[in-house]
């Protein structure tokens, strides 16, 4: 399995890339099924909070929500009714689909809390390897 480590930028656009293809594929071959759009979004939250670098953890639960729109574009949209009725389609597929939604930004929050414990105790870990041996004075 490939470990890239994505800026928190990076982690954004990959994110919503990923996301607005299989909204465009869910859109094609599934004919705007929410259900296969929600669990497909679940692995791409879980993969953006395990490849983005440890300086920008926090940026993976930030972006999630912010993919999930944008790759509901293709899926949402009815097709007639213009912008109006493309923009309806999107605010009501969010608010349908927001359990979807709370559990992809839940999966990379907890992935991102995690990693982040992790790397502060092997911190803590270093300072205290670090730090010389205390001098035992005689009694």
């Amino acid at each position: 399995m490939p470990n890239p480590r994505l800026t928190g930028l990076g982690g954004g656009l990959f994110c919503g890339a990923v996301m607005f293809t299989l909204g465009c594929v869910d859109q094609l071959l599934f004919g705007a099924s929410m259900v296969v759009y929600g669990v497909l979004f679940l692995p791409v939250c879980a993969l953006t909070a395990v490849w983005v670098r440890r300086g920008d953890l926090v940026i993976a639960p930030v972006v999630v929500p912010i993919a999930f729109a944008f790759g509901l574009l293709p899926v949402a949209g009815d097709g007639g009714g213009g912008i109006g009725g493309r923009l309806m389609g999107l605010f009501t597929a969010l608010a349908v689909q927001a359990g979807w939604l709370y559990g992809g930004t839940l999966i990379a929050g907890l992935i991102s809390t995690v990693r982040k414990a992790r790397l502060m105790t092997r911190q803590a870990a270093q300072r205290r390897a670090a730090q010389p041996q205390a001098r035992r004075r005689p009694v």
